[in-house]
């Protein structure tokens, strides 16, 4: 186990192969993905087609660490897949992409076509149990009331030997209010009246209703006491020599900007 993995009692056990991942992560790919944050409003194609492509390569990775197999022929669970920008990177790995997504009009909103995708909420996934070779989620846990429901689901739907990784944006981090921040520090709900006053209208992503407050330390928390085996946690945007970020309470919370969870259904 890498060292910046995290076991159920959130001590170092027996050590693993270093992923596949950590050889993209670089300080070059850092800067790539955290200086496309600017565009996740004015250009969010720009934006999500970034990350999609480097979700792809990251789930691709850590599957083959498990499988050692590609992604080929694999069927794919986006959970909150919002417009579907993640789709064409899944089909390109020759996976079947399915997503399912709760509001019609995040569905809809790049006026993109997904065949795989299906209107449901991720806190009662509308699939059976066992159903998906990998089921993921970027960007979402922040935005539900009930993070770690969803997490338990998304191992329910996933197969045996299957891999889940469970990706989202950590509140006291400098992304965490989303358009919000950085007024998110002095509360969420002051940073949504503040922008409402600037900007005459709601922001997007409203704390307490599609915004959420969402810890390192819960994280970590579901890593300790899920049934799934974790692999390892890590902070998605740093290069690999700052993955022990995570491994420090305070710190992690203002600096691992997104966490990363990666687990196998056993």
């Amino acid at each position: 186990m890498p060292t910046a993995s995290l076991p159920r009692t959130a001590q170092p056990v027996q050590r693993r192969r270093t992923p596949r991942f950590a050889r993209r992560a670089t300080l070059r790919r850092s800067l790539r993905l955290l200086t496309s944050f600017r565009f996740e409003q004015s250009d969010p194609a720009r934006f999500y087609g970034g990350i999609a492509t480097d979700s792809a390569e990251m789930i691709a990775d850590f599957y083959s660490d498990i499988t050692e197999r590609d992604l080929t022929d694999t069927v794919v669970l986006d959970v909150g897949g919002g417009p579907g920008y993640f789709a064409d990177e899944f089909a390109v790995a020759g996976a079947r992409y399915v997503s399912v997504e709760p509001d019609p009009s995040e569905m809809h909103a790049a006026g993109l076509r997904v065949a795989g995708s299906v209107r449901g909420s991720g806190m009662a996934l509308p699939f059976r149990d066992n159903a998906f070779d990998v089921c993921f989620s970027s960007n979402v846990a922040e935005h539900v009331p009930q993070p770690w429901v969803m997490a338990e689901e998304m191992v329910r739907v996933t197969k045996p030997g299957g891999l889940i990784v469970f990706s989202y944006t950590v509140w006291h981090g400098p992304f965490g209010g989303h358009e919000t921040g950085l007024w998110h520090y002095l509360g969420g709900e002051y940073a949504a009246r503040r922008y409402r006053r600037k900007h005459g209208r709601e922001p997007k992503n409203r704390f307490g209703r599609s915004l959420f407050a969402v810890t390192a330390a819960e994280g970590l928390r579901w890593a300790a006491t899920t049934s799934a085996d974790v692999r390892t946690v890590f902070p998605r945007y740093h290069p690999r020599w700052a993955w022990w970020l995570v491994r420090v309470p305070m710190l992690r919370e203002l600096l691992v900007s997104n966490l990363v969870v990666v687990a196998t259904k056993e």
